[in-house]
């Protein structure tokens, strides 16, 4: 079984603060947020965590092993160095999708996000005991995007191709079994995944393929954090590119039958 621990976190009363007093450059409030999030995820990367940019405003983060008391320390170094605040809400689960919406939940008992009175919660359960087998990272990229996208047609149209391939990934690992799946840069896409079996990535493989014709190929990794789990799919990766697969475990195997 897998337990995934999940971190949201939350910029508070973000919106309001854009416009006020007047609105701000929109290249200053990208760079503010290019900022927060390359700060969240060396924090929780040196941690063993991994971070999501999702909508910037908002990111997800697979914390397992980050307890309370780091999750604070984030939350004030974030106070002491910039012009917003952040709320946290963390939860754990055995799929990545319930724990995230457990946290989102805590947050939003607390308040709206464009509440001013709503600042710095910090709510949620962490995990006091893990195992090597906690975290399931799936690392999916496209085969030979450089041959058939970046070398053949304009960079729009390669960026448009990969986002309809990610979409198509996103909806249906979600839907069908409550993974969390990222657009990490590139032609790469990481899925937070629940215990699921070689079969579910094949079939997920196979789905995008006839959903928006692009083919994919995806290392999966088990590990007892983000980071751990995340590296050995990445090696499960590698093994997909020199043996011309789709599908790759490394480490700790997938759910079996």
């Amino acid at each position: 079984m897998t337990t995934t621990q999940v971190t949201l976190v939350q910029i508070d009363n973000y919106g309001p603060w854009t416009v006020t007093p007047e609105p701000r450059r929109e290249m200053d409030l990208q760079s503010l947020q290019s900022r927060l999030f390359a700060d969240v995820a060396e924090f929780l990367g040196h941690r063993d965590g991994y971070a999501f940019a999702t909508r910037f405003d908002n990111m997800i983060a697979v914390t397992n092993g980050v307890d309370g008391d780091a999750h604070a320390t984030l939350q004030e170094s974030i106070g002491n160095r910039y012009p917003v605040t952040v709320s946290l809400g963390t939860a754990v689960c055995d799929r990545p999708v319930d724990a995230l919406e457990a946290a989102n939940e805590r947050l939003q008992r607390a308040g709206s996000a464009q509440d001013e009175a709503r600042t710095e919660v910090l709510a949620g359960e962490y995990l006091t005991e893990t195992t090597p087998t906690d975290v399931q990272i799936a690392h999916f990229d496209v085969v030979n995007v450089t041959g058939k996208y970046t070398d053949r047609v304009n960079e729009f149209d390669t960026f448009t191709t990969i986002t309809r391939a990610y979409a198509s990934l996103m909806e249906h690992l979600r839907e069908r079994h409550g993974a969390l799946s990222f657009f990490v840069g590139g032609d790469n896409v990481v899925a937070v995944c629940p215990d699921l079996h070689e079969a579910a990535f094949a079939d997920a493989v196979d789905y995008v393929v006839g959903d928006v014709d692009v083919e994919l190929q995806v290392g999966v990794g088990r590990g007892e954090s983000a980071h751990e789990a995340g590296f050995a799919a990445k090696h499960a990766l590698e093994d997909c590119r020199h043996a011309g697969t789709a599908v790759e475990l490394f480490g700790v195997p997938a759910a079996s039958d």
